[in-house]
């Protein structure tokens, strides 16, 4: 069984003999941060495939908002650089929920939650609870939070 990180490093030795250097460059920085992590701890393990996929998404989102970051600074090129690792990146994530898609387990959530009696401030907690689980790795924290807000709102 192909483990994602064994993946991730025959596309890095793919990426080096055809001396791209925009892949090669990003699969060996998001390998560092996965061996990073397997060294964290007090003994030295092997990321399961979910967490070496948590630690993909990290290093996309890193991506995200350094290009932004750049975007605002004016610097175009380093932030369509950013950009383009994280598109690189995103193809190791599985796809990301659509809006609708994402607003109909919100939905779902915020009625089970009214329903278990959640109210005001207090079912933010309660909606994210049920809401996380079912929407873990497709979707970001920060994207899930201000679709659930707006669903309270409403």
């Amino acid at each position: 069984m192909t483990t994602l990180k064994s993946k991730l490093k025959e596309d890095l030795n793919a990426a080096i003999k055809e001396r791209d250097e925009l892949r090669s460059s990003t699969l060996r920085l998001t390998l560092t941060a996965i061996t990073k992590e397997e060294v964290a701890g007090k003994t030295k393990r092997d990321l399961t495939d979910d967490e070496v996929q948590k630690v993909i998404s990290r290093e996309a989102k890193k991506r995200r908002e350094a290009a932004d970051a750049f975007a605002q600074g004016g610097r175009a090129e380093s932030a369509e650089r950013e950009r383009a690792e994280g598109e690189i990146l995103a193809a190791y994530l599985p796809k990301q929920l659509g809006d609708d898609e994402l607003e109909a387990i919100v939905t779902q959530a915020v009625a089970e939650a009214r329903a278990a009696g959640a109210e005001g401030p207090r079912a933010m907690g309660a909606v994210m609870k049920i809401v996380n689980p079912k929407v873990a790795g497709l979707a970001e924290g920060g994207r899930v939070a201000a679709v659930v807000k707006k669903a309270l709102a409403g």
